[in-house]
């Protein structure tokens, strides 16, 4: 995924005449070390001064900053606000900020000024002209990448950008409900069992999703038999008493480095599913309400290392 910088205007000797447009397109993982960069490159056009200012064009994604079926608890406390441009998560300081885009476009125009290039004019959100030009790019890191630390750490923002990544990049909409059919059509030509199951976010958090344990289990055989699906879901899994969510969870033989698993936790539900040993692929769903994570969790460790034993 990349993100640009963006020229309205033209140049004029060292002077920008125009406005300068940092223009997202959902990379996750977009921070004020990736701002810097671009000013760097901003300058070494010959650049020293803007005159119209700075805008963060968002326009990539729809504006909805959650998903359908979100407690509007998880709003910043599960996840960041979603938008195309988000820049360190969204984070300015000690808070989160409500406008990504403008925040964004903030930081960046600090960046220009530390970079010494002078800024005049606003800044705000906006969509760039179709005849701006490019001065600048960085790119994401791999989606391997970002899927492991996505899947290790069960990160919901990076999981909730990509499923909206999926829906620009397959049917051109950037919005969660294109990129859940995306999956959905997935899922149905992998032959994995839909009934009883439905995608509405990217993360699980969403009260609206259904899923089997069935539909797991046969997701996970899937992709085992897939070899490009399948080394990359493997690489991207906690390992129990290693790392990410499993690095506290079953530390002790035979489980710890046999264990290959995602978790999943919410007040009404908790799930562990995964690989052991390269022998089984397994899927433990636990519903209830209220549901004792601490009791579930037992339960499935216990399960993992009986599996580990065998």
């Amino acid at each position: 995924m990349e993100t640009d910088v963006l020229g309205e205007g033209q140049l004029d000797g060292t002077q920008w005449t125009g406005t300068l447009v940092l223009k997202g397109n959902g990379d996750p993982t977009l921070s004020s070390a990736d701002l810097r960069a671009l000013a760097a490159q901003v300058k070494s056009s010959g650049i020293r001064s803007v005159t119209g200012g700075v805008s963060g064009d968002e326009s990539a994604y729809d504006a909805r900053r959650i998903v359908a079926g979100w407690k509007p608890s998880f709003f910043i406390d599960e996840s960041p606000p979603l938008s195309a441009l988000v820049v360190d998560r969204a984070r300015v300081g000690r808070i989160v900020s409500r406008s990504p885009a403008l925040a964004a476009a903030t930081a960046f125009r600090d960046a220009l000024l530390k970079a010494g290039i002078a800024v005049a004019g606003p800044v705000r959100a906006a969509v760039a002209t179709e005849w701006s030009e490019q001065l600048a790019s960085v790119s994401s890191p791999p989606l391997g990448a970002m899927l492991r630390f996505m899947d290790r750490e069960s990160d919901n923002f990076t999981a909730e950008m990509l499923l909206k990544q999926l829906g620009l990049s397959e049917l051109g909409r950037g919005t969660s409900a294109a990129g859940a059919a995306v999956v959905t059509q997935a899922l149905s030509e992998a032959r994995v069992p839909m009934t009883g199951v439905r995608i509405v976010d990217g993360s699980g958090l969403s009260q609206l999703d259904r899923l089997t344990a069935n539909a797991l289990g046969s997701l996970l055989h899937a992709a085992w038999a897939d070899p490009t699906v399948g080394p990359a879901l493997l690489a991207s899994l906690a390992v129990a008493g290693v790392n990410g969510t499993l690095e506290h969870r079953l530390s002790k033989p035979p489980a710890r480095g046999r264990v290959l698993a995602k978790t999943g936790t919410t007040d009404v539900a908790s799930s562990l599913s995964g690989y052991v040993s390269g022998r089984y692929a397994f899927a433990v769903v636990q519903n209830g309400h209220p549901l004792s994570y601490w009791w579930a969790r037992r339960a499935q460790d216990r399960f993992a290392q009986i599996l580990a034993g065998s």
